[in-house]
């Protein structure tokens, strides 16, 4: 899901600057509510395990493609499968997205010290290839805010900060223990949201909300919809490198992202947030990081890389954080 939230702000750019342009979104029917807050965006849903399952499915998920008359077709992902999209689809005007795979290996296995273009960036290439010249700027979405979705007991101007202290392996998760501490630090000043999915987080974050009077757990009580709503009235989401990161990022929703053996110099930081607000690992002790692209590689003694950004780090700058916001609206007024 995180690669897709990270698509929803070159689009919203794109539509903001071609405000013309329609633009067909084909993506799982589960993911559609992370296009609901943009401006002429449609959802084609596609069934990958049903009626558009295997060679036979994509051709007919090809026929139906050309049902929709494009005038152009963006593949933003660039794998088997839109592979032989390309191939049914012969004939249209494609443009393809660059993963920059093998800058990425350099630097996972050589320690090459290079910033990589951002992934969003490698999304809107797609477009400017196309024709459509556009520009992505650090800071560019200005916050959307929804009403809180029915039955969120939570009132306006009280000060809320996520935090999703889960993804999708081990070395990019937060230790429970630190958890605790931050927790700790943070509900003495304002109302804690834990964010997460599936049994075993779901578990662990009631269990977690359970020691504090002002933490609630929403995991696993929400459609992505309403959290997506709820998202949009935090004042700060703390997040690891995961799709709430990117979730929160897309509607304008500031992030401090902690990274274990993963780093955004390979491309996969929050959207328009200052760098200053990634927290990583002590590179001087843990100097094989990245270890790997995505974080699925954890040499021996690595689980200990993310304990070096400790909750003392995290609370500080969410306490830096707020109080530079609340002198923004201060100077406002």
């Amino acid at each position: 899901m995180g690669d897709v939230a990270m698509t929803a702000p070159v689009l919203r750019a794109l539509r903001d600057q071609f405000p013309e342009i329609q633009i067909t979104m084909l993506t799982r029917k589960e993911f559609a509510p992370i296009f609901e807050h943009l401006k002429g965006i449609s959802i084609y849903p596609v069934d990958f395990g049903g009626r558009h399952k295997g060679i036979g499915g994509l051709w007919r998920l090809s026929k139906e493609i050309k049902s929709l008359n494009p005038t152009v077709i963006a593949d933003l992902h660039n794998v088997i499968r839109t592979k032989l999209l390309r191939g049914f689809l012969i004939g249209y005007l494609w443009a393809v997205i660059h993963k920059g795979r093998h800058e990425k290996q350099l630097v996972v296995n050589q320690g090459k010290k290079l910033q990589l273009k951002s992934t969003h960036q490698r999304y809107a290439d797609v477009f400017i290839n196309l024709g459509y010249d556009f520009s992505l700027t650090d800071g560019y979405l200005p916050k959307t805010k929804f009403d809180f979705p029915p039955g969120i007991q939570l009132t306006n101007g009280e000060q809320l900060v996520g935090f999703a202290p889960f993804a999708g392996y081990e070395s990019k998760t937060y230790p429970k223990d630190l958890s605790l501490e931050l927790i700790a630090q943070l509900e003495k000043q304002v109302k804690v949201i834990l964010f997460g999915g599936g049994s075993a987080e779901i578990k662990a974050l009631n269990e977690l909300a359970s020691k504090f009077d002002n933490v609630i757990c929403y995991a696993g009580k929400l459609t992505l919809s309403a959290e997506i709503q709820l998202i949009s009235n935090l004042n700060i989401m703390i997040a690891m490198d995961s799709s709430n990161a990117h979730l929160a990022a897309m509607l304008g929703v500031e992030v401090i992202s902690v990274w274990g053996i993963t780093d955004p110099v390979l491309g996969f930081a929050p959207f328009g947030q200052p760098s200053s607000n990634s927290l990583l690992a002590n590179k001087a002790i843990f100097d094989k990081i990245p270890t790997s692209v995505y974080g699925n590689k954890m040499p021996e003694g690595y689980e200990k890389a993310i304990r070096t950004v400790t909750p003392d780090m995290i609370a500080q700058l969410c306490r830096q954080r707020l109080k530079h916001h609340q002198n923004r609206q201060k100077e406002k007024n």
